[in-house]
Parts: structure tokens; sequence; C-alpha cells
């Protein structure tokens, strides 16, 4: 099953994924949208303290990262 994911809130999200070199585009109502030159996902991210561990998976994947890599930013 591979590593285990860190739980984290949407806002900590957003912070790992724009230090993998995201970028936050917009922001509709609690959800933050981010995109990054040559993925074709734009990643919504909600503003939940915490996040849902199959969303987050969902997001890493779209992202091109591994748990690994998410849990170590």
């Amino acid at each position: 099953m591979g590593k285990e994911l860190k739980l984290c809130s949407g806002a900590e999200a957003v912070h790992k994924f724009q230090r993998a070199g995201w970028t936050v585009v917009r922001q509709k109502g609690s959800h933050v949208m981010l995109t990054k030159h040559g993925y074709q996902w734009t990643l919504s991210i909600p503003q939940h303290s915490e996040l849902g561990p199959g969303l987050l998976r969902k997001l890493i994947r779209q992202a091109g990262l591994t748990v690994e890599e998410f849990n170590d930013l």
C-alpha cells in the first residue's frame, strides 16, 4: 500500500503543492484552484480543516507526485 499518507488541512495542501511548483490561479468559494505549466489538470483544493484520504490521494496522483514526495514537502 506504500507509505502512510499524512492527512492535512486544505491550506497545508495548497502550501505543499506550491512547493512542488503549482501556482494558485483563483479561489472560488471555499476551493483554491492551482495550475502547473505542462499539466492538463487544475487542482481544486477545498479549504477544509482536514482533507479526506481519498481526495488527497486523488490530488497527489493528478499532481504527478507520490505519497512519499507529498509527505516530504
